[in-house]
C-alpha cells in the first residue's frame, strides 16, 4: 500500500462546532454577493497592479471634487476600497484554509480508495474466500465499461473482397 499521508478523525462535535463558526462568518459578511460566470468574466479586476491606479484616483478625485459629474459618489468609491482592503486578508486567509481542506480532502479520499482497491484485488486472488463472490462480482462492476456500438468497418468495400 502506499504511503499513509493523514490520519485523523473529526468529532462529529468538532465538525457540528466548525460548521457553525462558517455560519456565523457568512452572517458577519451579509453584504456577500454571488456572481454568475458571466458576470464575473465581464467585471473589470482589482489586482495588485491595478491598487495604486486606484488609490491616485480617489486621492485626486478627493482633492479635486469639482470635476466630477453630481451623479459620481465619492463616498461609495471610498467605501469601496475600504471593503476590497478589508476583505483582503480574510480572503488570503480562506482561501490558504480552503486549500488545506481540499488538499486533506483528497489525500483522506486517495487513501481511502487505495485501501478499498487493496482489498478487491486480495479477495479476487483469495479464490478461497467462500461467500463472497457476489460481493466482488459486485465490486468489480466499478471498473466494467459499457459495450460500445459495433462500428462499421472503415472500407466496406474491404469487406466485400473477402466474400
Amino acid at each position: 500500500m502506499s504511503e499513509n499521508r493523514i490520519s485523523a478523525n473529526l468529532s462529529q462535535t468538532d465538525r457540528l462546532q466548525i460548521m457553525q463558526v462558517i455560519t456565523t462568518i457568512r452572517e458577519k459578511l451579509p453584504f456577500l454577493i454571488d456572481l454568475t460566470a458571466e458576470e464575473r468574466k465581464s467585471l473589470p479586476k482589482l489586482g495588485d497592479k491595478s491598487r495604486a491606479f486606484v488609490s491616485k484616483a480617489l486621492e485626486v478625485a478627493t482633492q479635486n471634487p469639482d470635476f466630477l459629474p453630481r451623479s459620481f459618489d465619492l463616498d461609495e468609491m471610498r467605501r469601496d476600497i475600504e471593503l476590497f482592503d478589508a476583505l483582503y486578508p480574510v480572503l488570503l486567509s480562506l482561501t490558504q484554509l480552503q486549500e488545506l481542506v481540499d488538499d486533506t480532502f483528497i489525500a483522506a479520499g486517495s487513501e481511502a480508495y487505495t485501501a478499498a482497491l487493496a482489498v478487491y484485488n486480495y479477495a479476487k486472488a483469495n479464490g478461497n474466500v467462500s461467500g463472497l463472490d457476489a460481493v466482488i462480482d459486485d465490486m468489480g462492476r466499478r471498473f466494467s465499461r459499457r459495450n460500445r456500438k459495433t462500428q462499421p468497418p472503415t472500407n466496406p468495400s474491404a469487406t466485400n473482397l473477402t466474400q
